[in-house]
């Protein structure tokens, strides 16, 4: 009888042990399905936002705003060329939402010096300037990294005033007025290099007192570009260069993004070259309302806008061998200048 007992025992035993382990074993189950689903409801696990990506991927911790930046100042508030038609139509929101980025805030800046100053200090993520100005700040330190160059054929203008000089060796001695650290300040040096001028002064203006200045004669010359530069010619104003006579002194532009703005949002250059050319590829099937636009923004008329800022002079992809060299020897000139503070690979910078 006490072995049969002990025989019971012993299988009761077992079945309790069994009994307990299953139970144990659906208490973990049931929390780890608990852990799953506490991001699968549109927060991660340490509470930042999660965003559905075309293609199911999740983009974390995407900041909702993107602060863009751009050069110039004009009643409709964006840039030109592709990336300020794809604002203009709202194609580049359009293409941003998916990521979760709900608004885009464009501020327009004098030059690229001040512009780089607001990336520098984290009022933007995101600007589109002069290669110069990008370059002097990169080279200075700045956080950035350059993730296209969408022209690359901007040509400054060296304009003297009214019965003044003739030619760019009339200006040894003379006064010129340049925006310091911009793509035309580097033309003017270059051009005056190349010359032989070695006598001058350069002021820093901003383009619109350095207009009023050479209208009272206080400077002998002044840089200017685009349908301002035009004007400034048809007014009888001296043309005495333009870079389009020197393709070495031709400025690119450049789109620099900030790495703390990359490092929450890693794969921005891929989605903001996708768009932009997105809204290229709109542009050009709308041509004659692309130069209204331009024409608005640059309060002058579609003809001349065609012919500053035609749709040909737009890459189609983020970087091209022509682009690229014209930015080293940029970089190259601004070093041996002593207008960059140091050297750098052009190909550390660049983000492909």
């Amino acid at each position: 009888m006490k072995q049969a007992y002990r025989e019971i025992q012993g299988k009761q035993s077992k079945r309790i042990r069994c009994a307990l382990l299953t139970t144990i074993m659906m208490i973990m189950l049931v929390l780890q399905a608990c852990g799953n689903n506490t991001g699968g409801n549109g927060a991660s696990a340490s509470g930042g936002s999660n965003t559905e990506k075309s293609g199911g991927e999740t983009a974390s911790n995407v900041p909702a705003v993107l602060n863009f930046g751009f050069i110039g100042s004009n009643k409709l508030n964006v840039p030109g060329g592709a990336e300020g038609w794809g604002f203009y139509k709202g194609i580049i929101q359009e293409e941003l939402k998916k990521y979760g980025i709900t608004e885009v805030k464009l501020t327009g800046f004098p030059n690229g010096p001040d512009q780089t100053e607001s990336l520098i200090s984290g009022r933007l993520d995101i600007g589109s300037l002069g290669d110069t100005p990008a370059i002097i700040a990169y080279a200075s330190g700045a956080k950035t990294r350059l993730i296209s160059q969408s022209s690359a054929n901007t040509i400054g203008y060296l304009i003297g005033k009214k019965d003044g000089p003739k030619t760019v060796k009339d200006l040894q001695g003379k006064t010129i007025a340049i925006q310091k650290g911009s793509f035309m300040h580097r033309y003017v040096v270059g051009l005056l290099q190349e010359e032989g001028v070695t006598d001058y002064k350069l002021v820093h203006m901003l383009i619109p007192d350095a207009t009023a200045a050479l209208a009272r004669g206080d400077v002998d010359a002044t840089t200017n570009l685009g349908v301002p530069a035009l004007k400034l010619i048809d007014q009888g104003y001296t043309h005495l260069d333009d870079a389009s006579k020197h393709p070495n002194l031709l400025g690119t532009s450049a789109t620099v993004v900030s790495e703390d703005y990359l490092a929450k949002f890693p794969d921005f250059p891929k989605v903001w070259n996708a768009a932009r050319e997105k809204a290229l590829a709109d542009l050009k099937q709308h041509e004659d309302e692309y130069y209204q636009f331009l024409a608005e923004i640059g309060d002058t008329t579609p003809e001349l806008a065609k012919q500053v800022n035609p749709i040909s002079d737009i890459k189609d992809t983020a970087f091209t061998d022509e682009g690229t060299k014209l930015l080293e020897g940029t970089k190259n000139f601004l070093v041996e200048e002593k207008l960059a503070k140091k050297d750098f690979n052009i190909s550390d910078w660049q983000l492909k």
